[in-house]
């Protein structure tokens, strides 16, 4: 099969010097605004006098990036993107960019209805991560990953490999994991940053403005329901749970809404802990992250027959909050999640003489 090369290619380099820049010319103001006229929806319109918000100032100054400690060139905004994980697959959607896409893959649930029309006609490559063959197939400029180990020669391929093939790569900068570039901790901050990241990448950077603003309104709007309450993160496993831990975005939502997280110690983003463990540290709040595979429904059941779970206040009282699994990684959805986790506490309504 023929593969096509967009870009020049470099000379080979050392392996020392194998980084490439992210180099991203971006588009004049006036162009990207209207592009978001036409592919936002009707409560996502541009902003006025987008012109010199929306792109760079007249003369287009590059851009570079240092994603996860690789570096690669792209001559201008990508227009053939492939997207792999929900938390990809909804920052393009989110900054209206859908009509970029030309496939998507590994999604970890339906999209938000607010995005759902800009995926129609867009294939899904496969339910996980796709092969290099299938990839190359749809002929992307750019490939957006959830997880660096979404690049591998048993993926999608090695990043520099995609690289020859006139193809640049972008990680989400959350799921770095060399500790130079892992956010340690994730917080909302880090998160914007990306967003305005991801905008600068491909020219339309008042949409970023507009949603970065839209999600700190949520989280202004949120008075820490949990303040005085400890809670754990059960993200998944039945014969050792796997829950949040203290530097991910498990941590940075129940940080936002007040709670204090009974595995913070833990110096990671998630961690497998022992049933024991759970029960020394008795949390007021158990958060249930609800997967397809793995259903809150399932992890209830799991906690009440436990001989060393089903005796916790948190699981007789059945203080439980939830989340979908798209929510439960950094992405778009966080902010909306820690409204509605905030909503769901107050229903609960412990106030603070639960903690043990």
């Amino acid at each position: 099969m023929a593969h096509r090369s967009t870009r020049p290619h470099t000379p080979a380099r050392t392996p020392a010097a194998r980084r490439r820049r992210l180099t991203v010319t971006i588009a004049a103001g006036t162009a990207a605004s209207a592009l978001f006229a036409g592919c936002a929806g009707a409560d996502e319109t541009a902003p006025a006098g987008s012109s010199g918000s929306a792109g760079s100032a007249a003369g287009a100054e590059p851009v570079t990036v240092d994603n996860c400690g690789f570096e690669v060139t792209v001559d201008s905004p990508p227009e053939r993107v492939v997207t792999i994980k929900s938390t990809s697959t909804e920052m393009m959607l989110a900054l209206g960019l859908g009509d970029r896409l030309v496939g998507t893959a590994f999604s970890d649930g339906p999209v938000p209805e607010r995005y759902a029309d800009q995926l129609d006609g867009v294939p899904v490559l496969s339910d996980k991560v796709p092969g290099q063959e299938a990839l190359l197939d749809v002929e992307p400029d750019f490939v957006y990953g959830g997880w660096e180990s979404n690049f591998a020669v048993d993926t999608a391929g090695e990043r520099d490999a995609l690289a020859d093939f006139g193809i640049d790569t972008y990680v989400s900068p959350a799921a770095c994991k060399d500790p130079q570039y892992q956010p340690d901790p994730m917080t909302f901050e880090k998160l914007f940053d990306q967003m305005h990241e991801i905008a600068r990448i491909f020219g339309v950077t008042g949409r970023a403005d507009e949603l970065v603003a839209e999600q700190r309104s949520m989280l202004d709007s949120v008075d820490a329901p949990g303040d005085g309450l400890t809670a754990m993160w059960y993200s998944s496993g039945s014969d050792a749970p796997y829950v949040g831990a203290g530097i991910g975005a498990p941590a940075m939502m129940m940080d936002a809404l007040g709670l204090r997280n009974v595995f913070g110690d833990i110096d990671d983003t998630w961690s497998t802990v022992g049933w024991e463990d759970v029960v020394d540290r008795n949390p007021d709040v158990i958060v249930l992250v609800d997967a397809a595979w793995n259903t809150a429904e399932h992890k209830i059941d799991q906690l009440e027959s436990n001989p060393a779970t089903s005796a916790l206040p948190a699981v007789t009282e059945q203080r439980y909050i939830r989340l979908p699994f798209p929510a439960a990684e950094a992405g778009v959805r966080n902010a909306p999640a820690v409204v509605d986790l905030a909503e769901q506490l107050r229903r609960l309504d412990l106030g603070a003489e639960s903690t043990g």
